[in-house]
């Protein structure tokens, strides 16, 4: 665990050398803090519930813009065959990336945190609801950080690696419109397969077995094909 854990604080802190991480943190908040404000005066409702969708969407197209170098990168500059001479394993590579762009997404959901606060103090609301939100919000996040390490390990073009990561995550964000044209085994399965069916239900402060299992699987299989995609050098 040593190894993983040096991986990801180095990814952690590489990730914060990008100007691209300051833009991206920067943007978010000022789209955050502006919608917040809006969405409080309009729904006059002590909840969160709003919030967490607007944030679904935005970490949607912005997800994509942090992982695309994890391993791509790595690629690019020929220092990934390196790695793969030391006693790190191919494993232990990917799960220190992974994690290491996971505590960078974490920091921007914790930046969020002040939204809480207000909300409990000038209201009522309903905190185990909006703690439920806030594990929906970041466990669907740790699924689309899965999602773009995957795509990354694929090439090693940061632009392909983000343009793949965005193909996907909008298949899975807007399969619920196709829904109504859809019956029977094709119904189900894609109603199973979007992030917004389970997504909805955590934002609501409903958590299901169910849900958690299709997000923790997710990121499980988007790890293990990476690990894959190394191991087998399908980026050449």
């Amino acid at each position: 665990m040593r190894k993983v854990w040096n991986m990801a604080t180095k990814e952690f802190w590489v990730t914060f050398q990008s100007p691209v991480a300051y833009i991206l943190l920067c943007l978010s908040l000022i789209v955050f803090n502006a919608f917040f404000f809006v969405i409080i005066d309009e729904n006059r409702e002590a909840t969160l519930r709003d919030m967490f969708v607007l944030m679904e969407f935005l970490f949607v197209f912005m997800v994509p813009l942090i992982t695309m170098r994890t391993v791509a990168q790595e690629r690019d500059n020929g220092t990934m065959e390196f790695l793969m001479t030391t006693p790190t394993s191919q494993a232990q590579i990917i799960l220190g990336k992974y994690l290491g762009v996971l505590m960078f997404f974490s920091t921007m959901i914790l930046l969020t945190f002040p939204y809480y606060f207000i909300v409990s103090h000038y209201g009522q609301p309903d905190h185990a609801a909006m703690a439920v939100g806030y594990l929906g919000i970041w466990i669907e996040g740790a699924f689309f950080v899965a999602v773009g390490v995957m795509t990354s390990s694929w090439t090693r073009s940061q632009v392909l690696a983000a343009m793949s990561s965005y193909i996907i995550l909008l298949c899975l964000y807007f399969s619920v419109i196709g829904l109504k044209y859809a019956d029977g085994y094709l119904h189900g399965f894609m109603q199973y397969v979007g992030v917004m069916t389970h997504s909805q239900n955590m934002f609501s402060g409903l958590i299901t077995s169910t849900d958690v299992v299709y997000f923790v699987s997710g990121v499980a299989l988007c790890l293990i094909v990476s690990r894959i995609s190394i191991d087998n050098h399908l980026w050449k």
